[in-house]
């Protein structure tokens, strides 16, 4: 974008004057936030706390919650994991390298006023050009918005062409992901330049920021595929358990604790001895588009199903146990001899030795149906983060991909890896450190 066109849109402006969606709540006569505790029901509709260490894990007392955009990481990956998502990858089709950095500065000033329940710029008085926001999140709170950004393998080169003088900062951890058994990849659902992963608590909110950057970004970067996610809603498990799959299993029991910066340092966050300095602090998303096939699961045993996973469906506790969060017994036998948790349980293979982790931020998906056979198409779209994908998520799914009895329920449609850039500090924008 060029210093004149950002000065039409009002981006050098924006940190200055910026448009609160929660004053126009005032402004539309509505009451404040008196009238919301007393419209909901609820009295805590904005009630935040911030828990010291990594990432400044935040958990929201409910939808109307802030999630600061700046910070020693990115938000979205240590984040209390909201309701909805809206995934997407963009490709880069401006030539030049300023224009990137001319992009990376605007997302990030977007980003950060829209995270704070902000118009995405300042609104223009002349009425006969089209408005800076697009407007359909007006008058909503800010839903615990969360804007992620990574850079994938072919920002830095494509087709063997270094379009931004990137190439020598590429990390050695950011490579394709190998073809892995049983995969059916479409090349509509994968790779891409740079990706973006927007988490609120509202679809509606979560959608409004992705397609303003998508909209502030024409001319520079064009949408490669995109995804629309969710999961149980904090309204209806005020509990805030576990969250269930479309299968009805638990996913996410074996995350690590995302309170202890000693287990992120080991498992999440790329350290200052592991490759390129600007990385530091940040961490690698794989991104896994996958396909469940619900008409066959549903037609399966719950012994089966049980099976299948090696936890028990109700509870989330392993076969054999009664706890969801107990350690796995992989050496117990029932009475026949028999182990417990099968040897071809995903619970049992996911979990190896019980040295490598991931942290999974998955979401549901559904898509109506597949034209030719007119099967639900819906599935998971799997998330994880971790510090070398080469030592954690890659090994892992080469043992799924070989012996998971969930492969026969289940087909890899996209797949993704991005490096996402360390926390943005104030004044700073997305990937500084990259491009200096």
């Amino acid at each position: 974008m060029t210093d004149k066109s950002r000065k039409e849109t009002g981006t050098s402006d924006f940190l200055t004057q910026p448009i609160s969606r929660r004053n126009m709540l005032k402004l539309a006569g509505i009451g404040g936030i008196g009238a919301l505790v007393g419209a909901s029901g609820m009295g805590g509709v904005l009630a935040l706390t911030q828990e010291s260490g990594p990432g400044s894990m935040i958990k929201a007392g409910a939808a109307g919650g802030i999630v600061p955009f700046y910070g020693e990481h990115q938000a979205g990956i240590l984040t209390e994991v909201q309701n909805h998502v809206y995934f997407a990858s963009f490709d880069i089709t401006a030539e030049k390298r300023t224009e990137v950095i001319e992009l990376f500065r605007d997302w990030t000033v977007a980003a950060a006023n829209m995270a704070q329940g902000n118009d995405v710029a300042q609104k223009l008085a002349n009425e006969y050009v089209p408005p800076a926001d697009t407007g359909e999140a007006a008058g909503l709170l800010p839903s615990n918005l969360t804007i992620t950004f990574g850079a994938g393998p072919s920002l830095f080169l494509k087709d063997g062409v270094d379009r931004f003088g990137l190439k020598a900062k590429r990390p050695q951890a950011l490579s394709d992901l190998p073809l892995f058994p049983l995969d059916d990849l479409r090349p509509e659902w994968c790779g891409g330049d740079v990706c973006v992963q927007v988490c609120a608590d509202d679809p509606q909110v979560a959608f409004h920021a992705l397609r303003n950057l998508t909209r502030r970004a024409r001319g520079v970067a064009v949408v490669r595929w995109t995804q629309a996610g969710f999961q149980r809603s904090r309204q209806a498990d005020p509990k805030k358990a576990t969250p269930r799959n479309l299968f009805g299993f638990k996913d996410g029991t074996g995350n690590p604790d995302v309170n202890d910066p000693k287990l992120m340092n080991q498992h999440v966050w790329v350290q200052p001895q592991d490759g390129p300095a600007w990385m530091a602090g940040g961490t690698y998303l794989v991104v896994r588009r996958i396909q469940m096939r619900i008409e066959v699961w549903d037609r399966t045993t719950l012994r089966d199903q049980e099976d299948t996973f090696g936890r028990h469906r109700d509870s989330g506790a392993p076969l054999g146990g009664t706890d969801e969060f107990e350690p796995l017994d992989l050496d117990q036998k029932d009475k026949n001899g028999q182990l417990v948790i099968p040897v071809t349980a995903h619970s049992r293979i996911a979990h190896g030795d019980g040295s490598v982790k991931l942290l999974r931020r998955s979401f549901s998906y559904a898509d109506g149906i597949e034209p030719k056979t007119g099967a639900l198409n819906a599935g998971l779209l799997f998330i994880c983060f971790q510090r070398d994908p080469a030592r954690q998520f890659i090994p892992i799914q080469q043992n799924l991909a070989k012996n998971d009895k969930l492969n026969e329920y289940i087909v890899h449609r996209g797949s993704g890896i991005f490096a996402c850039f360390p926390g943005i500090k104030q004044g700073s924008y997305l990937g500084e450190a990259l491009f200096s």
